[in-house]
């Protein structure tokens, strides 16, 4: 875990300038009015065992709490968005980028609008698809959430 370099990514994040278009970056993806990153991964664990994957998500969840921990005084000290609310209303309604691809991967993420950046900036833990590898993301983006 390395949340000091996670810090300062986030802050990058925050005033870099977003590209032109879509496509992979160093830290994940970006594209116009957003940026993803992956923070930390489990290379493609998957579904191949279930209680190592358990362990995984447990580590990403603490360390996502940590980065709440240090971003909340900057920001603000806010709840967890439960994201499965977002997902069942991409169901009914268009929700805009990046917050339904977030919630179709995570559960609950912390949310702030980056004061002074005119962004936001969700962190959450990629678990929602048990074939998929488990990730710590942090996304930054211009878009307000729905």
């Amino acid at each position: 875990m390395n949340i000091a370099r996670h810090l300062a990514l986030v802050d990058e994040l925050c005033f870099r300038p977003f590209p032109a278009e879509h496509g992979p970056s160093a830290e994940g993806f970006a594209g116009p009015g957003c940026f993803w990153a992956v923070l930390e991964s489990s290379h493609g664990l998957g579904g191949r065992d279930p209680a190592e994957r358990a362990v995984t998500v447990e580590q990403y969840e603490k360390e996502r709490d940590a980065l709440y921990e240090r971003l909340a005084p900057r920001w603000g000290r806010t709840a967890p968005w439960n994201l499965q609310t977002v997902l069942l209303r991409t169901e009914r309604e268009e929700i805009p980028e990046p917050w339904a691809a977030l919630s179709a991967h995570a559960r609950v993420a912390y949310l702030w609008e980056a004061e002074g950046t005119g962004r936001w900036v969700a962190v959450a833990v990629a678990d929602r698809d048990g074939a998929d590898e488990v990730r710590l993301l942090a996304a930054v983006t211009e878009e307000a959430p729905p």
